[in-house]
């Protein structure tokens, strides 16, 4: 694979041994290389773990230049992968981390409600209870979270499990959809959470 060799060899001669003064903006261009690179293998050799690997490296980099805009986007690249992965504990570290940040930004407080919402569907795959202290600690965290459709949605969703209702599950999914068309990392971590009330063979519908 010549493309990733050339890649790879252009990362090195950007954070090789340089005097401090001539360091600034080599990590970003290293930071740019790994984020090729965790393309190629998203899209060219579909292998998610050294995707993730090279994403986590291009954030470090971007950190080195306290770049932390695009390292979060990097971070969450992975967390969407970790969670495909069933990593949750990782994509929930790194959801949280960017709503966090976010919340406390005039421009990028609204979309902690999305990383929020992310983070508690991930507690969810790992346990209702989980969900509920999550959603629990982000509302406390970030009100405005509350109002948000997604906070309700989960809240739904919590309701459903315990009551082991898949059709009430299946209408909050619905209702959602309806107005917030659901991408397909959503509707996989949803069906996951809804095949624990329903079992193996089930869908959204």
């Amino acid at each position: 694979m010549p493309g990733l060799l050339l890649i790879y060899s252009s990362i090195f001669s950007c954070v090789s041994p340089t005097p401090p003064c001539c360091l600034q903006g080599r990590f970003t261009i290293a930071a740019k290389h790994h984020i090729s690179i965790a393309e190629i293998y998203e899209t060219e050799l579909v292998d998610v773990e050294k995707a993730i690997a090279h994403y986590e490296q291009a954030a470090d980099y971007y950190k080195g230049e306290e770049s932390n805009s695009s390292a979060n986007k990097c971070l969450l690249k992975v967390a969407t992968y970790a969670a495909q992965l069933e990593q949750y504990p990782k994509a929930i570290e790194i959801y949280e981390q960017v709503g966090t940040s976010a919340m406390d930004s005039p421009l990028l407080k609204y979309s902690a409600k999305e990383y929020f919402f992310k983070a508690s569907l991930c507690h969810f795959c790992v346990d209702m209870l989980n969900a509920k202290f999550a959603v629990s600690k982000y509302e406390e965290m970030f009100p405005a979270f509350s109002d948000s459709r997604e906070c309700k949605l989960v809240k739904k969703l919590l309701d459903a499990c315990e009551e082991q209702n898949v059709e009430g599950y299946t209408d909050a999914v619905k209702e959602y959809d309806s107005i917030s068309r659901l991408d397909q990392w959503l509707t996989t971590m949803l069906l996951r959470i809804k095949k624990t009330i329903q079992g193996e063979e089930s869908d959204l519908r």
